[in-house]
């Protein structure tokens, strides 16, 4: 019991040391600590953007579920394999598409989507959105398809869509953004791009998410699309309701959308499948790498920063040699001295890393809502690590400077000028 109370005692009394030795030398601990808060920063900050992310992309798959699968073009930027490189092949045209959803009688129901714009500035009277509105184009399926609800109003049909009517559903915010005063969305106009559509219908809020737009979104038929845009990007997505079946149907799809990209039976295919648990997979194995990459260029910044620490540490101990002999002389042990100089190390570390984690948590975030879409989130993980780290960066950089310390004669220390 007397232990534990003498062991409090010196770590109360070294922490009251620490904090006057911090306040004698303001400018230098500020600094030291800004160094280590920019590292911790930078760490937390990646870290956090890729949990952020990763969680965003995650959920915005997981609307779809695992019984979902994408039918879309090659990229065109696949380097080599065992040295040969890979074939390119020429996008998914629409036409391919078409044939293709006529034929198809699979398990699933499909769709055909593609992204108009993410920066489109919607109009209604005098109300202007800000131009970040999501503009997504698909048939009459789509809805069904992605999971979308309708909360007021109705999709547009099969015949609105093969007509290329200028019609749109709106999601909530972009409602909100245009439409004050509880004024009715349905069957008015709105102007995309200088193109006037008919609201039919409003979403049901569904939040944000990575990519899609979230609820600041509007939805056109997808043969409207290609009057505004003949040249784009489309996907066919086909849901399947039995989880049992999505497999066979798969290599159905694959083996049907071969003859209409005129594929050679027992050739590769010009097209990729995809389906959610690959996407799932894959972005794993990228954010491991991004993690990576956050890690190194933490690591480096710390390096830095443990360098100057340990540069001021013994500073400090060069100025402060008379006050360690006198109490050395007075009855202070070497393990006093050497703890007084590691809790003042690791106190000015844990400053630079509070602050570290509060920039990198706030950075993180607002990477983010702005990339990803997603909601702010408290990463208890990096915190914890952030702290840890920082308690370590301060171990390790005030040993040495501590055992030095330590290791001062006493009747030397007093005669030091």
């Amino acid at each position: 019991m007397k232990k534990l109370f003498n062991f409090f005692l010196n770590l109360n009394w070294n922490l009251l040391e620490a904090f006057s030795s911090i306040k004698s030398n303001k400018l230098r601990v500020l600094l030291t600590a800004a160094i280590i808060s920019i590292g911790i920063a930078s760490l937390v900050g990646i870290l956090t953007s890729i949990d952020g992310i990763k969680k965003s992309v995650s959920d915005s798959f997981s609307e779809l579920g695992s019984n979902a699968y994408y039918i879309r073009s090659l990229r065109n930027d696949r380097g080599k394999e065992s040295g040969v490189v890979k074939k390119n092949y020429p996008p998914i045209r629409y036409r391919e598409i078409a044939e293709f959803l006529k034929k198809y009688d699979g398990a699933g129901i499909a769709t055909v989507s593609t992204t108009v714009t993410r920066i489109a500035e919607v109009k209604y009277k005098s109300e202007v959105t800000n131009p970040n509105v999501f503009v997504e184009a698909g048939d009459h399926n789509l809805v069904d398809v992605i999971q979308l609800k309708i909360e007021k109003g109705r999709n547009f049909t099969k015949s609105e869509n093969e007509r290329g009517q200028y019609v749109g559903i709106i999601g909530s915010k972009l409602k909100s953004s245009l439409f004050t005063n509880n004024e009715d969305p349905l069957n008015k106009f709105i102007s995309v791009r200088g193109n006037k559509f008919k609201v039919i219908g409003i979403l049901e809020e569904k939040g944000s998410s990575f990519g899609g737009g979230g609820d600041n979104r509007i939805i056109i038929p997808i043969e409207t699309s290609r009057k505004l845009r003949p040249t784009a990007n489309y996907e066919v997505t086909i849901k399947v309701q039995n989880l049992d079946l999505v497999d066979d149907d798969i290599n159905y799809s694959q083996n049907l959308f071969k003859i209409f990209r005129g594929d050679r039976i027992g050739s590769e295919n010009s097209f990729e499948i995809e389906r959610n648990e690959s996407l799932d997979s894959e972005l794993d194995e990228i954010s491991t790498y991004l993690k990576i990459g956050g890690f190194t260029i933490g690591f480096i910044t710390l390096l830095g920063a443990s360098i100057g620490l340990m540069n001021i540490m013994l500073v400090s101990v060069t100025e402060r040699t008379r006050e360690i002999g006198l109490r050395k002389s007075i009855g202070a042990t070497p393990k006093i001295i050497r703890d007084q100089f590691l809790i003042e190390s690791i106190l000015i570390c844990l400053i630079g890393g509070i602050g570290g984690i509060t920039l990198g948590i706030l950075f993180g975030n607002i990477v983010t809502i702005y990339i990803g879409g997603g909601n702010f989130i408290i990463p208890w993980l990096w915190i914890i690590m952030g702290l840890l780290i920082s308690t370590l960066v301060g171990i390790l950089s005030g040993y040495i400077p501590a055992k030095k310390a330590a290791a001062l004669d006493p009747i030397e220390s007093l005669r030091f000028e």
